[in-house]
């Protein structure tokens, strides 16, 4: 018969990287406390990983060793299971769309939910709320470019928006355009008179 600490195991191997396992999962398998205590020792033994309170996920293995999940594919599967809109913080937004060469060395995101951490082995990611605005067009193209704008600030909004309109698409150009009257009032100006630019 296999033991819980074995149960949990093999079903933490079974999903997918990033995914997250809860005790209340295994609630079918004993009672709270020996769930607990084999979550605790799976976690000491390094089988799992503690993300947060009550979340756990297993570490991936490779023939270079053992490694975390990858931050992006964390941060996914917490939005899932979360129900919450999570996207990439604004400095990365900039650093894809090529509004700055400034690689972040943290690992920021924003959502709709609370702002919280999440323990990845020696790194942490942090998940911070953020206004409606910032979250309104999702992780496509447009809502990259309302985050790099907002990071990049309002002094360099009219230089980053010319990059901008040659580096986007004309579907997400007009996304963009058409989001103003959700934006605060100095990026819809803004956008209004690179539109006009043309």
């Amino acid at each position: 018969m296999t033991t819980l600490p074995e149960s949990i195991r093999l079903h933490a191997r079974s999903l997918a990287e990033g995914c997250f396992l809860s005790p209340k999962e295994f609630l079918h398998l004993g009672s709270r406390a020996a769930i607990d205590q084999a979550f605790s020792r799976l976690a000491k033994s390094g089988d799992l990983l503690r993300v947060a309170r009550g979340m756990y996920v297993a570490p991936v293995s490779s023939r270079f060793g053992t490694r975390s999940p990858s931050p992006e594919k964390v941060v996914r599967a917490f939005a899932e299971k979360s129900g919450e809109i999570v996207v990439s913080h604004g400095a990365n937004s900039a650093n894809a769309l090529g509004l700055t060469q400034q690689v972040p060395t943290r690992e920021i995101f924003l959502s709709s939910g609370r702002s919280r951490k999440l323990n990845l082995g020696r790194s942490v990611v942090t998940i911070k709320h953020a206004p409606q605005w910032m979250l309104a067009l999702g992780s496509g193209p447009a809502g990259e470019a309302v985050r790099a704008l907002a990071w990049m600030g309002q002094a360099h909004v009219n230089k980053s928006l010319g990059a901008l309109h040659r580096r986007l698409s004309e579907a997400d150009w007009d996304t963009l355009t058409s989001s103003r009257a959700a934006l605060p009032s100095w990026m819809a100006k803004a956008i209004g008179q690179e539109s006009l630019r043309g």
